[in-house]
């Protein structure tokens, strides 16, 4: 594996199990040489990229990895109970929660800029993880799950991702990054080939800000909510389709817009909802899924009526470009 951030044109696709067992067997010597008999705090969020360096991370150094889940009050809904069950519970590993959402909240309250925003979030990881950090003995790495569109998009000036750039000189933290050179699909095969359950290695894909970058403008905790709930139904229906395994990622965007509506007879001057669902590859590129008639009719039915503040739902066409997967 070449070192920087350049992935090597001569770097072949990850598309089997043999590739990706060759990629575990040389990460896992490499994260060796560089841990050697260190500690490494790792920002495990649940998702397939931390997931996958997680399990890369304890096959190379077992118990010297320290697994720290956040949670910043812009996870979905029932995702830290998820998260503390599948990784404490039922693969033993070394879990530390962290309850930091009044902490979260209260500095992103009237931020209205999406990269002030996702400065703010990633900063405040930084400061979070080395608060933990301090608490432990032998810490000298920080674990995290870089893919390579991160790196091309803040490179490129798209948008910043609070886990590219490394960390600020004052902190004692050097980087592992095991996955950085790969895509999101390859990311998948080496999760199979290290034996992750499949709910894990095709879980949704999940921003590091959160539901902070689906919930455009200053983030109230009422709109935050809305995003919450409408995600999970959203999520919901889409199992029951049998859509869950076939659309790449798909979510609900509340921004900071309201419209006039009709509830119960009245006026109801309230938020729209956007529902986005799009398919890729390497995320560089993304389709849109086109969806059923009758489903977003069922769709926009439950989130009109269970949700409380919305009024209306649409459905994002735009693929990338021109736009990105997400709003911020």
């Amino acid at each position: 594996m070449a070192d920087g951030n350049v992935r090597p044109e001569s770097m072949e696709r990850i598309t089997t199990e043999a590739l990706a067992q060759a990629f575990i067997d040389e990460q896992v010597q490499s994260i060796r040489d560089q841990v050697k008999d260190s500690k490494v705090l790792l920002a495990l969020s649940g998702g397939v990229d931390s997931s996958v360096v997680a399990a890369l991370l304890i096959k190379a150094i077992g118990q010297n990895l320290v697994c720290v889940h956040v949670n910043h009050g812009l996870l979905r809904k029932g995702e830290p109970e998820m998260v503390c069950k599948v990784f404490r519970d039922e693969m033993k590993a070394n879990l530390i929660y962290v309850d930091a959402v009044d902490r979260f909240l209260g500095l992103l309250e009237g931020v209205t800029d999406p990269e002030q925003k996702r400065h703010i979030i990633g900063e405040e990881f930084i400061k979070v993880f080395a608060e933990e950090a301090s608490k432990l003995q032998g810490i000298r790495y920080l674990g995290q799950g870089t893919i390579y569109p991160d790196i091309l998009e803040s490179e490129q000036g798209i948008k910043a991702h609070h886990n590219v750039g490394g960390l600020p000189p004052e902190l004692n933290f050097e980087l592992v990054e095991p996955v950085k050179l790969l895509y999101k699909d390859e990311v998948r095969v080496v999760g199979k080939a290290l034996g992750l359950p499949d709910g894990m290695v095709f879980r949704q894909p999940f921003p590091g800000p959160g539901l902070g970058v689906r919930c455009p403008g200053a983030i109230t905790r009422d709109r935050l909510e809305a995003v919450r709930e409408s995600d999970a139904i959203l999520r919901e229906e889409f199992e029951k389709a049998g859509l869950a395994g076939k659309v790449w990622q798909y979510f609900t965007v509340v921004p900071d817009f309201k419209s006039t509506g009709i509830k119960d007879g009245k006026r109801a001057f309230e938020w729209l909802c956007i529902v986005r669902a799009i398919n890729t590859i390497d995320v560089v590129e993304c389709t849109v899924e086109p969806i059923e008639y009758d489903l977003m009719c069922r769709i926009t039915d439950r989130i009109t009526h269970e949700v409380p503040g919305i009024n209306r739902v649409l459905y994002d066409y735009t693929p990338k470009p021109t736009g990105t997967v997400e709003y911020e």
